[in-house]
């Protein structure tokens, strides 16, 4: 059944969506039998198609041997401790901070010897301090991190040589190193001044934004893999959802007034389409929120308090195409995926034209995307498996890392010379962490 609720739509675009859908079932058992394999790796078999040109190369480029990485032995306060205080950590879309420190620890790359590290990484988990709710405690993360940076700068030598120019730190944040989830506050704080010569490893990614600085590196959030696996369906099962989306369409708590949560685009979606019947959208998380993913053609993935979510991954893996509603959004690593090929980027102010927009596409596009989609390559960038797998999101990451080798000479500091001023920031920001 398309959707779960009653309404009218315009005839022809009903005809149209059912025409996608039937398109769509025919492929889905293909796609389907080489994703089933793929959640967490392994062979594929079915009909996939490989990204041509540069960005296949890319995304399936092997960083060993291309850079070394030196992991600094921070006092177990910074990471390894907060995680057995709340090992709801583990699990929340920001986890990527612990599995990156984890898979580094054992990783090809990873060098003992700092002096031949081409990066330097320091395991900080700044959003594993959470509220009762499970979110980061905002005003903790820049005194944590800026209490980090002291302790290595004073143990070792190596960030002062550069002002942490050679260094990468993974900061998932809804808002990366400008460490708030509201945007306004974000601004408002902007990027932690001791990392603004340092590489950020971050799911935060806008355009011309003050919390996406140039040269970091925008990741997918983490998605738990084995989870995923445990809820694959039959290849054989039908994509007869047309547009599928669960999550919320107003914070009452946080924007009373509405408008503010999403820059309005969610209630757009509730008001427009709530009861289209091609449209399967609710405030409920059912237990079989995967599965109906993989039931279904089109996933929203709606900017919420920041552009990103996990649903751009989950979407991804099911082989239901993202549609990304985000203006100016930077997506996970972008010069390796390529995006507008397997996605549908719809702007904020053309939500009420949604329906009409997703029913013209064609078939065969349709068909492309979902045959792309299918790619095991294209699945495997968007997770952290446990252990690490070839072409996962871990390996791309180093890839990322690689291309911006060698370092020019400007990293390096002269004698005297100085960029970080370590008494700048909000107020509350220098109180002493812990």
């Amino acid at each position: 059944m398309v959707g779960a609720r009653a309404g009218r739509v315009p005839a022809a675009a009903a005809a149209a969506a059912a025409v996608l859908i039937v398109a769509a079932c025919v492929f889905s058992s293909l796609a389907r039998a080489a994703a089933a394999a793929e959640v967490v790796g392994g062979a594929a078999q079915g009909n996939t198609e490989r990204i041509s040109g540069s960005a296949g190369d890319v995304l399936e480029d092997n960083p060993v041997g291309r850079l070394k990485v030196f992991v600094y032995d921070l006092p177990s306060k910074y990471n390894k401790r907060i995680v057995a205080k709340d090992p709801r950590c583990l699990n929340h879309m920001f986890a990527a901070e612990i599995f990156m420190h984890r898979f580094l620890l054992s990783s090809a790359v990873r060098t003992l010897n700092p002096e031949q590290a081409d990066w330097f990484y320091a395991p900080v988990y700044t959003t594993c301090d959470l509220t009762h709710a499970g979110l980061p405690l905002p005003f903790k993360s820049p005194r944590m991190m800026r209490s980090a940076i002291q302790f290595l700068s004073r143990k070792w030598p190596f960030w002062n040589r550069t002002d942490g120019a050679d260094h990468f730190f993974v900061v998932p944040h809804d808002f990366g190193a400008c460490f708030h989830y509201q945007e306004e506050k974000a601004i408002e704080r902007g990027i932690l001044p001791l990392l603004r010569r340092a590489t950020l490893v971050q799911t935060f990614g806008q355009k011309n934004h003050v919390c996406l600085k140039e040269g970091s590196i925008t990741i997918p959030p983490y998605a738990p893999p084995q989870k995923m696996q445990a809820h694959l369906i039959p290849p054989d099962t039908p994509r007869s959802i047309f547009v599928y989306f669960r999550g919320l369409f107003y914070d009452n708590g946080n924007d009373p007034e509405g408008g503010y949560y999403a820059r309005g685009a969610r209630a757009s979606l509730w008001e427009n389409f709530k009861n289209n019947p091609l449209f399967d959208i609710s405030t409920e998380h059912p237990a079989t929120y995967y599965e109906d993913m993989q039931r279904s053609v089109f996933c929203l993935c709606p900017l919420g308090w920041a552009p990103w979510s996990p649903r751009l991954v989950e979407a991804v893996v099911f082989g239901c195409i993202p549609v990304i509603i985000a203006d100016d959004i930077v997506l996970p690593f972008a010069d390796a995926i390529p995006w507008d090929e397997i996605g549908v980027f719809v702007d904020e102010e053309d939500v009420p034209r949604l329906d009409s927009i997703l029913t013209s596409i064609p078939i065969d596009d349709i068909l492309r995307k979902q045959r792309l989609l299918a790619n095991p390559s294209m699945k495997q960038a968007m997770l952290f498996p446990q252990p690490a797998q070839p072409r996962d999101a871990f390996h791309q990451i180093l890839n990322g890392l690689a291309r911006k080798l060698p370092h020019p000479d400007s990293v390096y500091l002269k004698p005297g010379e100085k960029h970080l001023n370590w008494t700048t920031g909000p107020v509350a920001d220098l109180k002493p962490w812990k």
